[in-house]
């Protein structure tokens, strides 16, 4: 049996056996219950007396979002000041790396305090160690903790009756890190450790090769940047070719964890779901929605890069492994497409191959993924935004039994209705005129020197940007030059809108919803915990998706797929 379908099987049962009982871990965890965990709680409670937090305070929805938006802000001056300033510190810079451009610092900043890790840089001659360790990797924990403590709000605005206390911020977002993210990040750094992945604060090592020239090798505190942008759902790499990197990926053993680490935590909080509600068959119902258009994306992903390229086939040349343009020979094309497509459904960015080298279609297949933003998402966050899609199906199926939509015993109403519909259509309205605006310049200055493959594959690459910086995923066609003060900004301002509007927005559904009395459930109430809503949840995704989209794609990845 070829290793690449063993990988899948294995990642599969892996990913699932591991997710059920970590949802039941987290769900004890932040319903305050008692788990193996609770003795980091006089740790935890050092932390908060610190920064002068009262773990037993409760907060409103807008208490919330204030205090997350306060602590965000103090990340992001943070990373800036350090990112300019790096070369200025001689401690841990080995290799004398200068300060980065202002406008790069801006968009990394921003890229990492927002999950995103969008990188117009390279890792390992654009960053420091110091920024290595203090930028980057402490922005991927606490990005992380970001968005799993938002989604906590949301859900403790499910479950209160009647009130505005949705529970406190600082808490959740203290205990994501010290009781998920950093736990399981030693455990994967570890088994990278083993399998030959450096972790090192000396120099690079200057070699001489076998012709007799000589080189660099970077190397650094790889191991552990690696462990928390796949735990994490982050995905900068700590080199530019990322996870193709033999340094950060050395073997199948270390593909197997990285692919695993970048699904786990998302699958796990949609099974914390059903057990945080006290409704399991609902949790599975999330699930297996998510999982069917996961699933369409794997299967259309590798079929697409097994047929390999038409043009070639053309000349008569045969494709046995597929199409091998921009992989790596360890990895092939299937084990490359089930990373593009995780990597892409989770608001993860990291690769192990070049999507631009990827067939047109199965490109269109990850910016498609990335749009409808919702199947496990990044940690947290992947949530809200299928949260809103579910507010969205609640309402037109109560209106096809012709009942008032209710949610959990609440009454859906237009205040609720019309968050949830602005939040989602918030993509389109930037990422299409946003992509409008670059393609015109593109159009109207050629030596601008952005795009090494104009027409529709040019299209793509600059769609795929924007899609890519909104859905706070990061990644890229790497044939656009984006290292530029306009892609800088423009990226750097829609990764900042799109990480933090899609997230107050459905907690501010929550504070909605929590404040309302409950509704008694009654033979007419409609079951969400059904495969009928699931169905009719799946048609609200891709439809809503579709007529956003489509065009724009068409333009793109399917214009070049027909050129071809």
């Amino acid at each position: 049996m070829p290793s690449s379908i063993i990988s899948v099987i294995l990642l599969s049962a892996f990913v699932i056996l591991l997710a059920y009982p970590l949802g039941k871990y987290l769900s004890k965890v932040f319903k305050g219950e008692k788990n193996f965990m609770d003795f980091l709680t006089p740790f935890e409670n050092f932390i908060f007396k610190v920064i002068s937090v009262d773990p037993a305070s409760q907060m409103s929805w807008k208490e919330n979002m204030k205090a997350m938006l306060r602590i965000n802000l103090i990340f992001y001056f943070w990373a800036y000041i350090i990112l300019a300033l790096q070369g200025s510190i001689s401690f841990l810079n080995p290799a004398a790396i200068a300060n980065m451009e202002a406008t790069l610092a801006f968009n990394t900043a921003i890229s990492f305090v927002t999950n995103t890790n969008l990188q117009h840089y390279s890792g390992e001659t654009g960053l420091s160690y110091f920024s290595q360790l203090l930028v980057i990797g402490f922005l991927q924990f606490v990005s992380a903790a970001t968005g799993i403590a938002a989604m906590l709000v949301l859900m403790k605005g499910l479950v209160v009756k009647n009130s505005q206390s949705l529970g406190n911020f600082y808490v959740y977002f203290v205990k994501s890190i010290t009781r998920l993210l950093l736990p399981l990040s030693i455990i994967v750094a570890v088994i990278l450790l083993f399998n030959g992945v450096p972790q090192t604060l000396q120099a690079p090592e200057k070699i001489t090769n076998l012709e007799g020239e000589k080189v660099t090798i970077a190397t650094g505190p790889v191991a552990s940047v690696v462990a928390i942008k796949q735990v994490g759902t982050n995905g900068g790499g700590f080199f530019g070719t990322n996870s193709a990197h033999p340094f950060e990926n050395a073997n199948f053993v270390t593909n197997l964890v990285e692919t695993s680490a970048i699904i786990i935590i998302p699958v796990a909080l949609v099974f914390m779901v059903g057990f945080y509600l006290n409704r399991k068959k609902l949790g599975w119902v999330f699930f297996t929605v998510m999982v069917v258009m996961l699933s369409l994306f794997i299967f259309s992903a590798v079929a697409l890069e097994l047929s390999g390229n038409p043009q070639l086939a053309k000349m008569g040349l045969s494709q046995p492994q597929g199409n091998m343009e921009g992989k790596e020979t360890r990895f092939g094309s299937e084990l490359s497409a089930l990373w593009g497509v995780l990597t892409t459904s989770t608001s993860n960015g990291s690769v192990n191959s070049m999507h631009d080298s990827h067939t047109p279609l199965a490109g269109a297949v990850y910016m498609f993924d990335m749009m409808v933003n919702a199947v496990f998402g990044g940690v947290g966050v992947g949530f809200l935004n299928f949260f809103l899609y579910v507010v969205i199906g609640v309402f037109i199926s109560g209106l096809m039994v012709g009942r008032t939509p209710e949610l959990l015993g609440k009454k859906i109403e237009a205040r609720e209705v019309k968050i949830a519909s602005l939040v989602i259509l918030f993509q389109p309205l930037i990422v299409l005129p946003m992509t409008a605006i670059a393609a015109y310049i593109a159009k109207t200055t050629p030596d601008i020197g952005w795009l090494n493959n104009p027409g529709y594959h040019g299209f793509s690459e600059m769609l795929y940007e924007f899609t890519s910086a909104f859905a706070n995923n990061g990644s890229g066609f790497e044939g656009l030059g984006d290292n530029t003060a306009f892609w800088n900004i423009s990226t750097g301002l829609v990764m900042l809108v799109a990480r933090f509007i899609p997230i107050i927005g459905p907690v501010a559904i929550a504070g909605s919803l929590a404040a309302k009395k409950s509704v008694p459930e009654s033979e007419g109430s409609l079951k969400i915990d059904s495969a009928i809503f699931g169905v009719v949840l799946l048609g609200v995704i891709f439809i809503v998706v579709g007529l956003s989209f489509l065009p724009a794609l068409a333009l793109g990845p399917v214009a070049e797929y027909f050129s071809m």
